[in-house]
Order: structure tokens, then C-alpha cells, then sequence
């Protein structure tokens, strides 16, 4: 029988789990004996190693050609991963924020199914707030535009059609002085869709 090809990780009898662990499983047979889960790809290969010494494997279908023995493969394995009251804990919770969430996501869709008024008042205000936001973003623009236009002017002598104590002057620049480019004109339409 030939040795059985190497996965995509580089290691025989190991997968890589969707949370970033490593599982390791060996066949016997017709049966798959699972291992174990570890942290780690060399663990995972370690564990499938001391299987399959175990079972009587060619050393040629080993993971790592550097073990001759068994009891060296059992030294360099690594320990069981215990699981802990706290690690079934921690499951737990997170098995219980995935339910609500779910539970959440359902309602607000049958919510959304049996009232599409408010669907359609919720888009209708949401239009609102982005059309009245582009009307202040464009006063201050223009606010701004003039407020430098009057600096340009003093600035080559000419006369502002504001006096030098005019507090219009100081409310004009304190309220268009924030930032209005384009670019955050931008931001702001792709929040709102």
C-alpha cells in the first residue's frame, strides 16, 4: 500500500479548524479515530505520529522521519488538552450570544415582512436626515468661501465688508473653520446607504 499523500498543511492526518486550531485524525481500517484538537500543525502532526506508531505503521508514513521508537514518539508528543469547566463556560456563552443574535436577526426579518410602512418611514426619515446634513455641509461651505474670500481681500488691502470688531466675524470663522472638503462630503454619503 502506498504511503498516504501529505494535506495541503504539509503534515499527514491534519486539518486546520475554522477557529485556527489544528485537528488531528488517523484511519484504522474503516474507522477514523480522531485525536484531538491542538494550537498548533507540528502538534496536531506529533499526535497523528504516536497513532500511528501505535498501529503498527511504516515509519515511512510517519509525519516526522527523526522518531525511531515509540516511546521517543510519546516524549515529543504533546500532552491532551484538557478541558476545563471554564473552557465549557466560555462555550457556553458563546453558544448563547450566537442564539440571541440569530433570534435577533429572525425577528427584526418578520418584523420588516408583516410592517413594511415602517420599513418605508425608517428609508423616508433616513433620506431626510442625509438631505438636511447636505444642506448644512453646503451653507458652511459657502459660509467658509466667503469668510476667505473677506480674509483674501484685507489681506491686499482692500476693505472686508466686515469691521475689525465685528463679532459676525469671529462667528463666521469659528463655525465654517471645521472641516468641509469633499472627501468627508464623500464619507458621509457612503454612511448613509
Amino acid at each position: 500500500m502506498p504511503p498516504r499523500r501529505r494535506g495541503a498543511l504539509g503534515y499527514r492526518g491534519v486539518r486546520q479548524r475554522p477557529n485556527g486550531w489544528y485537528y488531528s485524525e488517523i484511519r484504522s481500517g474503516d474507522v477514523r479515530l480522531g485525536l484531538g484538537t491542538f494550537e498548533t500543525a507540528h502538534e496536531a502532526a506529533r499526535a497523528y505520529d504516536v497513532a500511528a506508531w501505535c498501529l503498527g505503521r511504516s515509519h515511512l508514513q510517519m509525519n516526522f522521519q527523526d522518531v525511531y521508537t515509540l516511546q521517543q514518539a510519546l516524549d515529543v508528543a504533546p500532552p491532551p488538552r484538557l478541558i476545563t469547566n471554564q473552557d465549557r463556560a466560555e462555550h457556553a456563552e458563546r453558544q448563547r450570544r450566537l442564539l440571541v443574535a440569530e433570534e435577533d436577526e429572525w425577528a427584526m426579518a418578520e418584523w420588516r415582512r408583516r410592517h413594511p410602512e415602517d420599513v418605508a418611514d425608517e428609508q423616508a426619515y433616513w433620506a431626510e436626515q442625509t438631505a438636511k446634513r447636505r444642506a448644512e455641509r453646503l451653507d458652511r461651505r459657502q459660509r467658509k468661501a466667503l469668510a476667505l474670500s473677506q480674509c483674501e481681500i484685507v489681506e491686499n488691502g482692500g476693505q472686508s465688508i466686515f469691521s475689525a470688531n465685528d463679532p459676525r466675524w469671529d462667528d463666521m470663522w469659528l463655525d465654517t473653520s471645521d472641516q468641509t472638503s469633499e472627501d468627508d462630503d464623500d464619507d458621509d454619503d457612503d454612511d448613509s446607504e
